[in-house]
């Protein structure tokens, strides 16, 4: 059996070290031939991009499913190397397109409640903004085994993240104090509701389960909620020559999300949860644009879209949401082995 956190400390320790261009070669080679074996990653992949991409037959949802794969797979190798790059290396790798939607909000001593889906290269941007825009405090995931998530939080904060994970003590609380302390970002990835308190929204036309973190965030902190997008471009030779790579990300701040007004007789948590609920489809609407232009960079491989997840499971995850009332949970079929996919 592969020791996971031991081959990730011997890629970050000894990839910055290799050509580019081998790396580059390799993280290919890797993605095809995950994309030709067609596991059961690659196949969500193709299901998500169905939905966002219809119009695409059989063959063209293949080769965007392929192009995804790459583009994963760069992100990956990117990572394994970005410690050793340069900050003019790093700051060459990256455009922004809406910046004034954020430096203004710094530049009154305030934070940004940023929502972000799975898209590009998002410690590459993180390691952008610590020196160049604010500091970035973000939730970790908490992986399997504790010793790959300690060498994944290890790497973030050598490149000037600040992260907690996902399950630690009062996580919510910390990113309340954090961006109320003001003068930083306070990116999460939301696009998948891991925690199971997240908020139903429409994706494309689609139902789908997404976290409700950003905007919860920026309620509680009173802090703007600015959706963000990060993709990968083709850099020029000068660009390029500076980066020393040929690929870089663009990174899209969209103006913020205005907190709605809802029902005045809504009062405390409801009233709370109503407006959660409007704010997080409007960032959704903002990735939902992106994400039928630059498709082969949401790297989901995870189920998102209601129809993918087992019905008994998701009505429980509604009803610990408080969206069912408990008698409202179907029981298990009684010829169900195993406990069900999520």
């Amino acid at each position: 059996m592969v020791d996971l956190a031991a081959a990730y400390t011997f890629a970050w320790r000894n990839a910055p070290r290799l050509p580019e261009q081998l790396l580059r070669a390799g993280f290919t080679v890797a993605a095809d031939v995950a994309w030709l074996r067609r596991g059961g990653g690659v196949r969500q992949l193709e299901a998500n991009y169905a939905r966002v991409r219809p119009e695409l037959d059989r063959r063209g949802l293949r080769r965007l499913s392929r192009r995804g794969m790459r583009s994963y797979m760069r992100y990956f190798r990117e990572a394994f190397t970005l410690q050793g790059a340069t900050p003019d290396q790093v700051r060459a790798r990256v455009r922004l397109v809406g910046l004034d939607a954020v430096r203004d909000i710094l530049e009154g001593n305030a934070a940004g409640s940023l929502a972000l889906g799975h898209l590009g290269n998002w410690d590459l941007a993180g390691a952008w903004a610590t020196p160049n825009l604010a500091p970035v405090l973000t939730v970790a995931e908490k992986l399997k085994p504790e010793a790959l998530y300690d060498e994944f939080v290890g790497f973030r904060r050598s490149i000037g993240i600040e992260v907690i994970g996902l399950g630690d003590a009062d996580v919510f609380r910390r990113l309340v104090r954090g961006a109320r302390a003001g003068k930083r970002i306070v990116p999460l990835l939301a696009d998948r509701d891991l925690a199971a308190t997240g908020v139903e929204v429409d994706l494309l036309g689609h139902r789908a389960r997404v976290a409700a973190g950003p905007a919860a965030l920026a309620l509680a902190a009173n802090v703007d909620l600015i959706p963000t997008m990060i993709t990968y471009e083709r850099l020029d030779r000068a660009r390029r020559k500076v980066a020393g790579t040929p690929w870089g990300i663009v990174i899209e701040f969209s103006g913020p999300i205005p907190v709605p007004d809802v029902d005045p007789t809504l009062r405390g948590p409801d009233r709370r949860r109503a407006q959660t609920a409007i704010m997080t489809q409007g960032w959704v609407d903002a990735m939902a644009r992106t994400l039928r232009e630059s498709t082969e960079d949401w790297h989901m491989l995870q189920k998102v879209f209601i129809e993918d997840l087992d019905p008994e499971r998701y009505a429980k995850t509604q009803a610990e949401a408080g969206e069912l009332p408990p008698e409202d949970v179907p029981l298990p079929a009684p010829d169900v082995a195993g406990a069900p996919e999520s």
